[in-house]
């Protein structure tokens, strides 16, 4: 895939891009790089695998950390009901060590996402989402994985990639990662998007909404961002859900009782809810119904 091929990929599938993420996409495919994306929650980090899904034409295997996850969870694991089962019926037929070794075979295996990724006959993209939320030891075997894109299973033995994916790992920075995993990875970060790409994305993924209060939720969003009063920043998500809830309600112009009715779609608390009634987001919302072009 050429570089002008990947951003017409791209654009068929509606993503805002500017030319740095473009190219560090491209040139970490080009190497066969992971590539880990930082930034804060809600800007938009899982989406760059989803649309590396589509420009690839490949299926996205989605692992979602989580404290505690381990091996067996990312990995695989061991059908033990139905080796259980299989023992039963054939604890009178077969010689211990045939039945045995059957009950380690890939009948009885279960694959996680990482094992997944790796023995599918073809590419995948594989996306590692929130790495920053697994423990440091699962990072350090997730390293070694990604190193060598092969596994041990005990009972089998290695298992070699057949396929190499195209890595996404997202962290929201919750914990610092280590410099290995830095060191293996293409690095991208991520901010919320401004006024101009913020609309931008309102009027690719929402053609058929009024293309003025499109200006309208993306320069509240942005004043919500900026409040020192509001906990959690809306997400990108969150600016498309609030869009197009008003208009499913026909409302063509985002006044302070358009905003107090629709709130929920926007933020996701009751404490910042609240807190609208302290802040002056709406009214600048309302006149400057700007059109950028």
């Amino acid at each position: 895939m050429t570089f002008e091929e990947l951003k017409q990929k791209m654009d068929e599938a509606h993503y805002i891009y500017d030319e740095t993420l473009a190219t560090v996409l491209y040139v970490a495919l080009e190497l066969g790089r992971p590539l880990l994306i930082e930034g804060a929650a809600g800007v938009g980090k899982t989406e760059i695998a989803k649309v590396m899904a589509y420009a690839l034409d490949r299926d996205l295997v989605r692992m979602q950390c989580y404290e505690g996850l381990d091996e067996s969870k990312a990995l695989y694991e061991w059908n033990y009901q139905k080796q259980l089962l299989s023992i039963q019926v054939n604890m009178n037929t077969q010689d211990k060590d045939a039945l045995t070794k059957s009950l380690f075979s890939d009948d009885y295996l279960l694959e996680r996402p990482l094992l997944q990724s790796i023995r599918s006959e073809k590419p995948v993209v594989l996306l590692v989402d929130e790495i920053d939320k697994a423990d440091e030891e699962f990072e350090a075997f997730l390293l070694e994985l990604l190193s060598e894109m092969q596994v041990s299973i005990p009972e089998v033995g290695t298992v070699k990639a057949k396929s190499i994916p195209f890595v996404v790992l997202t962290s929201n920075r919750a914990r610092p990662l280590s410099e290995a995993l830095r060191r293996r990875c293409a690095y991208l970060y991520i901010e919320y998007p401004d006024m101009e790409k913020e609309l931008a994305i309102l009027r690719a993924k929402l053609p058929h909404v009024d293309d003025r209060l499109c200006a309208q939720v993306a320069l509240a969003v942005q004043k919500l961002r900026a409040s020192e009063t509001i906990l959690k920043k809306p997400s990108i998500a969150e600016t498309l859900d609030w869009a197009a809830a008003l208009d499913a309600l026909g409302i063509r112009e985002l006044t302070p009782d358009a905003l107090r009715q629709t709130a929920g779609f926007v933020l996701k608390n009751h404490e910042d809810i609240a807190a609208l009634e302290d802040e002056d987001v709406v009214h600048c919302g309302a006149c400057g119904g700007h059109h950028h072009g």
